[in-house]
């Protein structure tokens, strides 16, 4: 899978380097506690998705250019402090096998970090008065907030249908990596109908990672960073549990309802509602809809000149699909 990774950078290895130190110098301050954080964050980055997306759209379309870096720092920025945010949120103290900002610096510098993030990612657009980037940045913000609040108010009752799932995992995953493809093809005077088609690639492609993301919860695995089962016990209504209990009959529907409302920490009857879940056809249901989801993105792919940046883009999508963790 590192090596796909790699693939994947081959046409943009050159901007991802510059990337890193610009993305550094996006987050300084005068204040020595957000530098010393900061540096934290830089040392502890993930796999730098999101910005590989917005110089491969960028690249799609013409050259990647001092707005592409921007837009791309924003983004990282925006993604950043949403997990930063998030840990506070699930009080979780672990961040990709580090120490989590708010386990270190406790919550209340956790949320002003994220919120500094935030603001700094306003401010690079409105710095160099690229409207383009703000409106979509702000559309982006607002959204991730409103999916993160509609989980939060479904989780409450258990009642999520698969119209209303789709719309959480759009809003809470996938418009981010909407707004990398958007923002991609904007640093390079996209008009309007361009953005909206990478707007919508973006989206397709987001539904299909958090699909994916969903399946690690019935795969016993040591290599993922997630628990089996921690989507049930957290009381998640994911696309293979929301398939398997729309189709159980009445008896198997109230028992399992039951296990996620009343005893989604027992061990026992989490494992009984896996199994379950696997037997009734709720991994294949959600593999098919991550394959569709994943297809409809190539089509739009594949109207566009083959080019390096295209072939990585492709590749991309494989590896949304195929990873392992």
């Amino acid at each position: 899978m590192a090596n796909i990774v790699e693939e994947i950078k081959k046409p943009i290895a050159q901007e991802m380097k510059l990337f890193e130190q610009k993305f550094y110098e996006s987050m300084q301050s005068n204040v020595p506690l957000l530098d010393k954080v900061t540096r934290f964050i830089v040392t502890t980055k993930g796999k730098q998705m999101r910005p590989m997306f917005v110089f491969l759209c960028s690249k799609l379309v013409g050259e990647v250019n001092e707005k592409s870096f921007r837009g791309a720092s924003m983004i990282e920025l925006i993604h950043t402090a949403t997990l930063v945010h998030d840990d506070v949120v699930d009080e979780s103290f672990k961040r990709r096998n580090f120490f989590s900002i708010n386990a270190l610096w406790k919550n209340k510098i956790a949320v002003l970090v994220g919120d500094y993030l935030l603001s700094k990612a306003v401010l690079l657009s409105t710095d160099h008065k690229e409207f383009d980037l703000l409106a979509v940045i702000s559309r982006t913000i607002k959204e991730m907030a409103e999916g993160e609040l509609l989980q939060l108010e479904k989780a409450r009752k258990l009642d999520i249908t698969e119209d209303v799932y789709y719309e959480i995992i759009r809003q809470k995953t996938a418009t981010l990596v909407a707004a990398c493809c958007e923002i991609g093809v904007l640093s390079n005077h996209a008009d309007e109908n361009l953005a909206k088609k990478m707007r919508e690639f973006g989206t397709l492609t987001g539904m299909a990672f958090q699909i994916k993301d969903d399946l690690f919860d019935y795969l016993a695995s040591n290599i993922i960073g997630k628990p089996v089962g921690i989507d049930i016990k957290e009381q998640k209504m994911t696309l293979p549990l929301i398939y398997s209990l729309r189709t159980a009959n009445e008896s198997d529907r109230k028992y399992f309802f039951d296990t996620i409302k009343r005893y989604n920490n027992d061990t026992k009857r989490v494992k009984e509602l896996i199994d379950f879940v696997k037997k009734s056809g709720g991994l294949d249901y959600a593999i098919g809809v991550m394959k569709d989801f994943q297809q409809k993105a190539k089509d739009i792919l594949n109207d566009f000149p083959d080019s390096q940046a295209k072939n990585s883009l492709h590749l991309m999508l494989d590896y949304v699909i195929e990873r392992k963790f």
